[in-house]
């Protein structure tokens, strides 16, 4: 009897041990595992940290026109726009005015003509003496108008002619009220007609010390040279006129700002060659640059140019595409 007792208990007791045995390798396992998704959980956060750096060799930043400039300090200039319109110079126009009433037997020249001081315009034959007089320039410079025809009578009240030297021309800018005081003579104007390679910088001669009635704006005037011929009486131009200017500690391109995850961002060139979007806080600005506030410092390298390639880049990545190299 004592022997079946005993046996029953050495029973009970493997029971308990192979029990013991069997949880102590389930926890072991859910440990294993545990470790396994955790680690797995870190390279894959590791792998989010780093999907927005984009890397790119010299050769294909220099194949999309990719530019990096380094970061520091500079003045941002502020302008006021005005628009105008290109006019001769008054007191360079010449009306050429027949002497006396008569035919006009022979023309020599027409609207767009070159001509020098003093070289023959046309003939008329004068209806008081029958005699044939010639009508000749007063001025070098270009025929604009022309109001005779062969064979027709003239009266002397007419202008047969208009010429005008356009080596120099006006242009000539409406300024509002609210910019009068900002705006004074000896200030320098960017004058444009639209095209970067269409500009030149000059000066405020004049700012007139009435307000047109109608329109409530002043006049001023910028003097402009026109050997080239490009500026052409009855252009419309735009002048950007320096106003002021300020010095800050970091101050980049306006080019280099680009858009991401409703954020504003500047991509910054790594030490290891790579690349990648810094939220920046901005301030002050003006067409061309921008003070940054934060995100960015001096020294920094920063793309300046075509930085919305970084960008595509970044946005390609996070629909499965793959980075340039």
């Amino acid at each position: 009897m004592i022997n079946k007792i005993s046996n029953v208990n050495s029973y009970k007791l493997f029971g308990i041990i192979a029990a013991s045995l069997l949880l102590f390798l389930s926890i072991r396992c859910s440990d294993s595992n545990t470790n396994e998704d955790t680690n797995k959980a870190e390279v894959h956060n590791e792998s989010e940290e780093h999907s927005d750096e984009i890397f790119m060799t010299e050769e294909t930043m220099k194949e999309l026109g990719i530019e990096v400039k380094e970061a520091g300090s500079g003045v941002i200039k502020n302008y006021i726009e005005l628009t105008g319109e290109i006019i001769a110079e008054p007191s360079r126009i010449s009306h050429v005015i027949p002497r006396f009433e008569g035919i006009v037997k022979e023309v020599f020249k027409t609207v767009g003509d070159k001509v020098k001081k003093g070289e023959v315009l046309a003939l008329i034959e004068s209806n008081e003496s029958l005699a044939t007089y010639e009508v000749q320039s007063l001025i070098d410079g270009t025929i604009i108008e022309m109001h005779m025809t062969q064979g027709e009578l003239i009266g002397n009240e007419l202008h047969a002619f208009v010429i005008a030297d356009l080596n120099k021309v006006w242009a000539i800018f409406n300024i509002y009220q609210k910019d009068l005081g900002k705006i004074k003579a000896g200030q320098k104007a960017i004058v444009s007609i639209g095209a970067n390679d269409s500009q030149e910088t000059g000066t405020i001669s004049y700012v007139s010390p009435v307000v047109n009635e109608k329109t409530r704006t002043a006049s001023g005037r910028v003097i402009l040279n026109n050997q080239s011929g490009r500026w052409m009486p009855g252009m419309f131009v735009t002048a950007k006129v320096h106003v002021s200017e300020k010095k800050y500690p970091l101050v980049i391109e306006k080019t280099a700002l680009q858009t991401l995850d409703d954020k504003l961002v500047v991509f910054i060139k790594d030490e290891d060659g790579g690349f990648h979007p810094s939220d920046v806080k901005t301030g002050s600005e003006n067409d061309d640059t921008i003070e940054i506030i934060s995100g960015l410092k001096a020294g920094d390298k920063y793309v300046s140019k075509n930085s919305f390639i970084l960008k595509s880049e970044i946005q390609k990545e996070s629909f499965g595409g793959g980075h340039v190299h």
